[in-house]
Parts: C-alpha cells; structure tokens; sequence
C-alpha cells in the first residue's frame, strides 16, 4: 500500500485475475463446427452422388464456408484483444491458444469443404 502524500490515506492497486476471451472460445467453437461440417459435405457428395448428394454438399459447404469464415475473423480479434496492452487494474484477456486453433480449425473446414464440393461435383458430373 503506498500512502498519499500530505494525508493519511493510502492507494491500493487490485489485482484482476485474467479473463479468458470470449472471442478466442467462439473462435475455438466455430473452427471446429467447421471442421465438422466439411466432414459432413464429403459424406454427402461421395456416398449420395446418385441421389443428389451434390446439391446436399453444396448447402453444407455454404454452411461450413461461413463457419470457417467466422472462426478466422474471430480468432484475429481475440488475438488483437489479447495482445492489447492495459493499465494495470484493468481486466487482462488470456486465449491466445484457443484464437491460433480456432483460425487453424476454421481455414481447415472452409477448405476441406471447398474440396468435398469440388469432388461432389466432380463424381456427378461423371
């Protein structure tokens, strides 16, 4: 506790107990939704080519697209928010893990289903 001068007070300085980011967690969340959706665009477009698993893929593959889409840009604002100097009573955000997993996680699903449509589209086509 460091007294203020001239009076008989004093100045204490709480410490904040770090907050993990709420952007980093959606990152995470999203990533892997996308993952698992792209997963779900190659299962339509191989096992249902004859019954119009192309245009199954296809609605997936829009749905996985933008998960990954969201994952990335919200893993690079959790990342910015972490990196984000603050005063020292302010809240610190932690993540910086699940923001690099959730960008690493969303680009994967966006291109794994981009692949799967590719094939989808390929196998009907032939």
């Amino acid at each position: 506790m460091e007294m203020v001068p001239g009076t008989p007070f004093g100045v204490v300085h709480l410490d904040v107990a770090p907050v993990t980011s709420g952007l980093a967690i959606g990152a995470l969340v999203a990533g892997v939704a996308s993952v698992l959706v792209s997963l779900l665009v190659i299962c339509f477009g191989v096992a249902f080519v004859d019954e119009g698993g192309a245009w199954a893929s296809g609605a997936f593959a829009a749905l996985a697209v933008l998960a990954g889409l969201a994952a990335v840009v919200a893993g690079l604002l959790g990342q910015r928010q972490i990196r984000r100097s603050t005063a020292p009573s302010a809240v610190r955000f932690t993540g910086r893990g699940l923001a690099v997993a959730g960008i690493s996680c969303g680009a994967v699903g966006a291109l794994l289903s981009l692949v799967g449509l590719g094939l989808a589209l390929l196998l009907a086509l032939t």
